[in-house]
């Protein structure tokens, strides 16, 4: 007879249904598995092996044959080897044969018997709900899991436990999910002094999701006001929290099987290569795009960054996820981010100062500047000179508005956009409205419809830039509490857009 449990193999944050079938038949003793495993599912009979021994059971003196079915489909990671286990226990009769027919299981073991923790709970979960079956998994892991309500989690910390509670000796209470992560405290915006116009457009891009680029000499705030965007961002909805959850499972960052609210902010160093960025390696696991999904991106040194890295973000721009190929897979990951870049004006970061600027001017901030490409620049919607402050500015006292007073306007936005795309599938602010719907939502009135034209046949605006001046203009206006778009707001819109002077050796 053959013994059956089920587990899963993760392709990107999709768990993917993996059945472990395990005979025990006569013939010369052998412990072999089958089913394309990598070396760490290989390796899984001598742990497994130790395992029972641990609890006093010794294997017999037979062959034990373990399928991992669908057998051409990769078979990678230690979660294999709880599955395993539990198919073996089965095939020998110490739990019940149906009990295991019903779970899937996830768990990396110890030589002890013990259950250690492994990634991908969450996901594993939600396979688990749409098959109607229930999970076992390492208990330190059950809480993050338990998050998915239609599933039943059931934690356990050692091999012992499982065969308790299948046996029916002594049975598992059901997980519950971990506490949300507390907010972080994030850094006011009124610690800026100055920089009104940067802050504006902080405000623009946080209502929206708007993909903004910060250009100015060093020390003159662009990394100050970066760090302060999560404050003005409004907590992740929960399916936004699950979403990112997920990707942050399969790469082992959720913490004590907490789910946070915060959106993410990551910013990775300009030496970052392409699969740390993108997303890759031996295991496809995701990239820092992917991490930022449904938060923010911020790339310091924009132009200090790989010319390869860079162009490599023009597609998830577009199309808000990223597609990992590989020979035997195609991994796709989420990576619905805000893109926020920093960058100085040339090498030596003082082209506007005559008094500190290199001999190369201006050809240096061409140069510096020109590895940024047209079609990736064009994908800003927001372009903003960062001038340094004056001296006598820096010991005035803060005045500016506070990081919670701008939140609250672009909560009132984001809630606006809510309403607006609730209908609206793959639509969520007003940078992933397209087509007729962008038409319908962002139609100017006649005076702002004839200052767009003028401008985009004066400046050269390409199709791209025409629409996302439809956008960030809808933003605006929803900042505004407006629900037409008006001739002021897309002046400011276009205002946004046109280089200034840093960027004047980019298309507009």
């Amino acid at each position: 007879m053959v013994a059956r449990a089920c587990t899963v193999a993760f392709e990107g944050v999709e768990a993917r249904m993996v059945e472990v079938q395990c005979a025990v038949t006569p013939g010369l003793p052998a412990f072999a598995i089958v089913g394309l495993p990598d070396k760490a599912v290989s390796e899984a009979r001598d742990r497994v092996r130790a395992a029972l021994a641990s609890m006093g059971i010794a294997l017999p003196s037979r062959r034990i044959t373990i399928n991992l079915s669908p057998a051409d489909l990769p078979k990678i990671g230690s979660h294999f080897d709880l599955p395993i286990a539990v198919a073996l226990l089965a095939a020998l009769e110490i739990i019940p044969q149906d009990a295991t027919e019903e779970l899937v299981a996830l768990g990396e073991l110890s030589l002890d018997g013990t259950i250690v923790p492994v990634i991908g709970a969450l996901p594993a979960a939600m396979a688990a709900a749409e098959e109607d079956r229930h999970l076992l998994c390492p208990r330190a892991s059950a809480p993050e899991a338990a998050w998915v309500g239609a599933c039943t989690v059931i934690g356990a910390r050692t091999l012992g436990e499982v065969v308790g509670h299948y046996s029916g000796r002594a049975p598992l209470a059901p997980a519950e999910p971990g506490e949300v992560t507390s907010e972080a405290k994030f850094r006011d915006l009124r610690d800026v002094k100055g920089q009104e116009r940067a802050k504006r457009a902080m405000e623009i891009a946080a209502a929206g999701r708007h993909h903004m680029i910060m250009i100015g000499t060093p020390g003159s705030g662009k990394s100050m006001l970066a760090a302060r965007m999560p404050g003005i961002l409004p907590p992740l909805t929960a399916t936004e929290a699950l979403e990112t959850s997920m990707i942050h499972s399969v790469a082992g960052l959720l913490e004590e099987g907490g789910i946070s609210r915060t959106r993410p902010f990551r910013e990775p160093h300009h030496t970052a290569s392409q699969a740390a960025i993108i997303g890759g390696g031996r295991t496809a696991q995701p990239g820092e795009i992917s991490l930022a999904h449904n938060g923010v991106l911020f790339l310091d040194e924009f132009p200090e960054f790989p010319r390869q890295v860079l162009e490599t973000l023009r597609q998830p721009i577009e199309t808000g996820e990223v597609m990992i190929a590989r020979a035997n897979a195609h991994v796709r990951y989420p990576c619905r981010f805000l893109l926020m870049a920093a960058a100085n004006p040339c090498k030596c970061g003082y082209m506007s100062d005559p008094a500190r600027a290199c001999a190369r001017v201006p050809n240096c901030g061409e140069d510096y500047l020109g590895r940024i490409s047209g079609p990736l620049m064009d994908r800003f919607d927001l372009r903003i000179d960062v001038p340094p402050v004056a001296f006598s500015n820096l010991d005035l006292p803060a005045s500016g508005e506070p990081s919670a007073t701008v939140a609250a306007r672009v909560a009132k936005a984001r809630a606006r956009q809510d309403a607006r795309f609730a209908d609206a599938a793959g639509m969520r602010t007003n940078a992933d409205a397209e087509g007729e719907l962008l038409e319908q939502i962002a139609a100017p009135d006649a005076e702002g419809r004839e200052l767009l034209t003028r401008v985009a046949g004066q400046f050269s605006l390409s199709a791209r830039g025409y629409h996302r001046v439809l956008r960030v203009a809808r933003t605006i206006a929803d900042l505004a509490g407006s629900e037409a778009v008006r001739r002021p707001h897309v002046a400011e819109a276009i205002s946004f857009r046109l280089a200034e002077a840093p960027l004047s050796s980019q298309a507009a």
